[in-house]
């Protein structure tokens, strides 16, 4: 019996500032353990002209984790954070009940070329921390567990996996590793790692029983099976997964919850302007509508 359960291409979507690849939701996998939304950002190189400006928008119900992988971001929030994200780090907001955020170029790079590259992830919250209260946590890249096995180098950006934890906060069991090879390697998560599990390939290639996944490709497993696989040379891979949730998510926007209500109330208070301002940043985003309807 085979350990593959599904394949899950990459498909561009435009967030307005450049197009992206799309992991999750999926029309076959809405979530791989409590993970609920993956965007691979980039890499995209702009020209002096252009600059990231995603203006404040509202969360509810999830955490999100920016992991950078080339270029600078800088982070604002309704908490009255102000910090630039580079290449190796983490930023991680909690929604809980409410929050707002925005993500531009640095003002010292507008005026002149940039790129960026990353991942932008949405962690649902566990149904008991849903309208907890907003934080947010960054990581610096030496605060991030790095060790290297068999011709692999992990890095544990959240949650736990091979005995190790990050740092990051995390609310439910989870967990979000990276690995590189730079000559090939077999890997066997059998063990290491507790709940659903998906395999995205940002560069190279993976091998499971025989059959090859190029870049671009997640790959759900058997998560009740051993978990083997061959790295080809020169693979870049992210690991993800966990617990899933008894409950069923809804998602609207950037709203999640397990509760309608709360994202028709968030929706209503965001178009009223009610949501938390960032300070410094008074820009808004307005709710995609009409023709936008609450996945039920």
């Amino acid at each position: 019996m085979t350990i593959i359960k599904l394949e899950i291409p990459e498909r561009p979507a435009d967030i307005g500032e450049f197009a992206v690849g799309r992991i999750l939701p999926y029309r076959e996998k809405r979530m791989v353990g409590p993970f609920i939304f993956i965007d691979h950002m980039g890499p995209v190189t702009m020209g002096p002209e252009r600059n990231m400006d995603v203006g404040p928008h509202p969360h509810i119900g999830l955490a999100t984790l920016t992991y950078l992988l080339e270029g600078s971001i800088m982070h604002r929030d309704s908490l009255g954070t102000e910090i630039e994200i580079k290449p190796g780090e983490v930023n991680w907001m909690t929604a809980g009940k409410g929050v707002t955020h925005s993500e531009r170029t640095p003002e010292y790079l507008r005026g002149s070329a940039k790129s960026v590259h990353g991942l932008q992830i949405w962690i649902a919250l566990p149904k008991d921390l849903e309208e907890i209260e907003p934080d947010f946590y960054h990581a610096e890249i030496d605060e991030l567990p790095v060790w290297e096995d068999a011709g692999v180098k992990f890095t544990l950006i959240a949650g736990e996996a091979f005995r190790k934890s990050s740092l990051i906060p995390v609310y439910s069991n989870l967990f979000f590793l990276r690995a590189q090879s730079e000559k090939g390697a077999s890997l066997d998560l059998t063990g290491n790692i507790k709940g659903e599990v998906a395999v995205y390939v940002m560069e190279g290639g993976i091998e499971i029983e025989g059959i090859s996944f190029g870049k671009s490709k997640t790959v759900v497993l058997d998560e009740n099976a051993q978990i083997k696989f061959e790295l080809n040379p020169g693979s870049d891979v992210f690991i993800f997964g966990g617990l899933p949730f008894p409950e069923e998510r809804k998602i609207y926007w950037n709203f999640v919850s397990s509760d309608i209500n709360l994202i028709e109330q968030a929706a209503e208070m965001w178009k009223k302007r009610e949501f938390p301002p960032i300070p410094g940043d008074d820009g808004y985003i307005p709710l995609p509508e009409p023709g936008f309807r609450i996945k039920k």
